[in-house]
Formats: C-alpha cells, sequence, structure tokens
C-alpha cells in the first residue's frame, strides 16, 4: 500500500468497484433487477446450485466471486475466528456501541447512510452487520454450506446498487459514492475501530489474536470488492491509513446525530425496563471519546462516570476465565448465548435479506421522523 498522501487518498476517490458496478449496471439496463432478488432469496449457502433463469451477468458476476482469495491463511483464519469466539460478547459491543457511532462522524457516511430505506429502521442495519460477522465466524464460512460468501456477493452487489442510484440521479457531489477510499474507512471501523474498543473496555487481547482479527477483516474487504493493492497488509498499517481518513474527514452533521439518536433508541427499547436506558448513550460516549459524542449529540449522564467501572468488571471475569478450561468454556458459551439473544431481538428471529435496492429514498437527507424505533415491516426481510 502506497503512504496516504491526499494525492494518494483522493486518487481512491474516483475509484468503484468496477466488477459489481458492471454487474448492477447490466442488471437495471436490462430491467432483470426484481428478478434477481427473487430468484436470490434462496441463494443462501456456498456450493448451492446457482438459481435457473438468473441473468447471464449475474451468473458471470457469481462465478467469479464464489471462491476467496487463492493467498488466504486459514491457520491465520482459525486464530481469528478462535478470538472471536473468546470474545463475541465484546465484539458485538463494540460494532454495535463504537464502529457505528464511528461511521457517524464522518459526515459524507452518514448522509450517504441516510439515503437508505434500510437507516429508516436502525435495527436492520445492525441486524444485517451482527448476521454477517457471525457468519464470517462459523467454522465452515468458506466450505460449501457455509452462509458468509452468499451473504459477502450479495453485499457487494447492494453497494453497487447504491453507487448506480446516486450516481443517475445526480445526488451525490462526488463523481463514485461509496468509493474506495470510503469502502477501506469502513474496513477500519469493524476491524480497527473494534479493537480499539476492546482496549477500551479492558479485554486482554493479545497482539497475535488482533492481527489475525483484523486479517479475517482485510479478506472480508478484498471479498466485498476492496481494492487487494490499496488494502493495508497489518494492523500498523491499518492504523496509519485509519488516522488519515478520519482527519480527513470526520467531523459533526446533522445526519450523523440523527443516526445516532436513533442507535440510541433503539438499543434502549431492546434494553428491558428503563431504568438502564441511560447506560447505551454513556457506553457510547466511552468507547468513542468525548469530542466525537458531543458531535453526534450524545446525551450526558451521571452514568458517564459510572460506566468506567466496566474494564473493572471486565477484568473479574477474565479471572474467573483463568481458573480452568470449564471455566473458559462456559465463559465462551455465555457469551455465545448473549450474543444470539442480542442478533434475534434486533431481527425478531428472522433471516436478513441483503438485496438490490430497486430505488433510495425521495427526500435524500435528514429523516424527517424522529419516532421512536419500530422493527422492519416482514417484506424487507426473509
Amino acid at each position: 500500500m502506497a503512504d496516504c498522501t491526499d494525492a494518494y487518498m483522493d486518487g481512491l476517490r474516483l475509484k468503484g468497484d468496477p466488477l459489481a458496478d458492471a454487474t448492477v449496471d447490466a442488471l437495471f439496463t436490462g430491467g432483470e433487477v426484481g428478478r434477481f432478488n427473487t430468484l436470490m432469496r434462496w441463494f443462501t449457502t456456498s456450493g448451492q446450485a446457482l438459481p435457473e433463469g438468473l441473468p447471464d451477468a449475474a451468473r458471470d458476476y457469481l462465478e467469479a466471486t464464489a471462491t476467496p482469495p487463492d493467498w488466504v491463511d486459514w491457520a491465520v483464519m482459525e486464530e481469528a475466528r478462535q478470538f472471536f469466539i473468546d470474545n463475541d460478547v465484546h465484539i458485538s459491543t463494540a460494532l454495535s456501541f463504537a464502529a457505528m457511532p464511528a461511521c457517524y462522524v464522518v459526515p459524507h457516511v452518514s448522509r450517504l447512510l441516510s439515503a437508505t430505506h434500510s437507516l429508516d429502521y436502525p435495527a436492520r442495519r445492525m441486524a444485517e452487520t451482527g448476521q454477517f460477522t457471525v457468519y464470517l465466524m462459523r467454522p465452515d464460512a468458506f466450505e460449501a454450506g457455509g452462509r458468509f460468501l452468499p451473504a459477502a456477493q450479495k453485499v457487494r452487489l447492494l453497494h453497487a446498487s447504491i453507487r448506480r442510484h446516486l450516481r443517475q440521479e445526480g445526488r451525490w457531489p462526488e463523481l463514485v459514492p461509496i468509493c474506495q477510499e470510503d469502502m477501506l474507512g469502513g474496513l477500519m471501523m469493524f476491524s480497527l475501530q473494534v479493537l480499539d474498543a476492546l482496549h477500551r473496555m479492558g479485554v486482554h487481547i493479545t497482539p497475535r489474536g488482533a492481527e489475525a482479527y483484523y486479517y479475517a477483516w482485510r479478506v472480508v474487504g478484498i471479498i466485498l470488492g476492496c481494492d487487494p493493492e490499496a488494502v493495508p497488509a497489518d494492523l500498523q498499517a491499518a492504523r496509519h491509513f485509519s488516522d488519515r481518513y478520519m482527519t480527513r474527514h470526520m467531523g459533526p452533521s446533522p445526519e450523523g446525530a440523527q443516526l445516532t439518536r436513533q442507535l440510541i433508541e433503539m438499543y434502549e427499547q431492546v434494553v428491558p425496563g428503563t431504568l438502564l436506558d441511560p447506560v447505551v448513550p454513556a457506553l457510547v460516549r466511552y468507547l468513542i471519546g468525548d469530542t466525537a459524542a458531543d458531535w453526534l449529540e450524545v446525551p450526558r449522564s451521571r452514568w458517564d462516570s459510572v460506566i468506567k467501572i466496566g474494564p473493572v468488571l471486565l477484568g473479574v471475569l477474565e479471572r474467573f476465565e483463568d481458573r480452568g478450561p470449564w471455566a473458559a468454556q462456559l465463559s465462551d458459551r455465555l457469551g455465545h448465548l448473549v450474543t444470539t439473544l442480542e442478533l434475534s431481538s434486533l431481527t425478531r428471529g428472522r433471516v436478513m435479506h441483503y438485496a438490490i435496492p430497486q430505488e433510495l429514498k425521495a427526500d435524500f437527507g435528514v429523516p424527517a421522523s424522529t419516532a421512536r424505533w419500530s422493527p422492519p415491516p416482514p417484506s424487507q426481510v426473509l
């Protein structure tokens, strides 16, 4: 990866995902998006025969992207999976309360997210992200019967379709929405920002575990259409890229504040009762810092001080895990149960369906409604 000069980063803003973009253009030009979405609802696992009647462009794309890069080190991927198993609750917390708000700190990313139908229902994006991560960390993720690769193929086309909508409708100030710089920036949110949040929470992680976790997301980035030459090769390079990206773009925006408000309200409803509602914004503020939290208009409360004892409690839990294999196994099983229950509460027990949107919101901008979150209608999930 080249040095992250402004000229280099500006060049990344002019690049999209040629393969996915060409596929989506062909589907829209041929009026075949609806048929593609209908057929693909039943294509969910690797090794499954492609549906009959798929448009040629879609079939070519799915065949070309059906396998991971041939250079993947599967021993490192297994280390990443074990890292996830050991820390799944903490990673879920970091994704929800650090990685997503970090996305909202980038104004043009918040504006783009506000342009998609799914963000009317913040639980949908969190459920999609959680489900995607769970698929990635399953033992069979890249094998026949695994659900990760088909999900990644669909997400890549979803991104390409948003690029096309914004470009065709003249609703984006730049040439390439969801450009390579932003795709890599998103990769940093879900890898590096998660690791930083784990450190902030006091979770003990080894350098080797952190590198393995980033390696897995590096593989994911390339599968999702990031330029292999541009993806940072290791955590040190990722840190350099992330710092440059955030320095170039972060700041306050009404869209970011609105999306954060929706996120907080959603989790306040997921948490039973109202007594612990202030814990949600306090946790967001603790994990992303006061400057970013103020930009996102995260409310303050007395819980801002209380939440700081979290690392102490996690230290107690880790000492429990150190008492023997039985304790670590019990902790892992409880962690898996909590993560599963959280994902189930967001999806209402349904499997999320990654489809190509045929249109974007007409009122592209800050969502007009500030009503409390309600679950997505059945038509938006499989």
